[in-house]
């Protein structure tokens, strides 16, 4: 119950944070450097959550199955804390702007379903971002399983690799916000970053237990890919969306319905042959073995970005390169 609670607030939520995004401005490579803005605070936020709880385990100790379940109610109870104070910061410290441009009524009447529907981009967009949620949400969900229970990693590894991503993946959304962007950009550096994840699966697929150290170097790799196809996944909306932001809402909405979707579904499915799935030593000396935990974390993100960079290659966007913040949409 508390799940399904959680996530019709976070549903609404991240609805409404990715349509301001296209309601800020009309420039297409000032959207760009709003999501990579974004998406590296999302970054900073996952890595508070470790420093959050570096401090909980170090100030207590998990003795008993008790004091454990404290630790982590902790480590819930602070970081629920730190999110309400920044809700509270935005709502109230944040003084909305006014529009500096005036749009046409037609921009910003609401726009109804069908009109979307109606747009081959749409479902093209819609599929690149299924399959990039895909990726990144099904490999997230394994990472942990696969480095500790495959490739018998010490138990700091389930910490020290996400972390290795989450910076990465930072680093990377920085420096995208100071590239000029247009369409074939955005092609270009989402095929990159697929391209970058097909290996990164086939790599994941075939390391062993005897060389596991190399998943250090894997995952920095892994945080460079998912940066750069979630940036410009997310950015693709916004060249769908354009200036008719009466239905920004309704695209980031739809999309978002998507992504929960497929992602609960892959997860049930993989989660559904986890039981039955057999061991397959290949080398004995190399304690190598297929498992359903190498395949969500190999396998599935890398045909997922597979597919998505086929889709992405055969998309029609706007070539024309804008300048950053010279045509914004809002006023102090």
């Amino acid at each position: 119950m508390f799940a399904a609670i959680f996530n019709i607030g976070w549903a609404a939520t991240q609805v409404s944070h990715m349509a301001m995004v296209n309601c800020i401005t009309l420039n297409s490579t000032s959207r760009v450097a709003l999501t990579s803005s974004r998406n590296a605070f999302s970054m900073v936020a996952n890595l508070g959550l470790y420093a959050i709880a570096l401090v909980v385990f170090g100030v207590s100790e998990a003795v008993t199955k008790e004091s454990t379940e404290c630790q982590y109610r902790w480590i819930a109870y602070s970081s629920i804390t730190v999110g309400c104070c920044f809700v509270v910061i935005f709502l109230m410290g944040t003084k909305e702007p006014r529009l500096r441009i005036d749009l046409k009524e037609s921009c910003r009447a609401r726009i109804p379903w069908s009109h979307w529907f109606r747009k081959i981009l749409y479902y093209q967009v819609a599929m690149v971002y299924l399959l990039t949620r895909l990726v990144l949400n099904v490999s997230q969900a394994y990472l942990a399983f696969f480095v500790i229970d495959d490739l018998q990693m010490a138990q700091s590894a389930k910490a020290l690799i996400p972390a290795i991503i989450y910076i990465c993946s930072f680093v990377v959304s920085v420096m995208l916000q100071e590239i000029p962007w247009n369409g074939k950009r955005l092609k270009a550096y989402y095929c990159a970053g697929g391209i970058i994840w097909i290996f990164c699966g086939v790599a994941i697929l075939l390391l062993s237990r005897s060389i596991n150290s190399y998943m250090y170097a894997i995952s920095i790799f892994i945080g460079i890919a998912n940066a750069l196809m979630l940036v410009t996944a997310i950015s693709m909306q916004s060249v769908l969306i354009g200036s008719e932001l009466g239905g920004c809402a309704f695209v980031c909405g739809s999309l978002s319905f998507l992504d929960k979707m497929s992602c609960g579904l892959a997860l049930y499915v993989l989660q559904s042959h986890q039981s039955t799935s057999p061991k397959v030593d290949v080398n004995i000396n190399q304690h190598f073995y297929f498992s359903v935990t190498r395949y969500g974390l190999g396998l599935v993100p890398a045909v997922c970005s597979l597919i998505g960079v086929v889709v992405t290659y055969f998309m029609e966007l706007d070539s024309t390169i804008l300048k950053p913040l010279r045509q914004p949409l809002l006023l102090e």
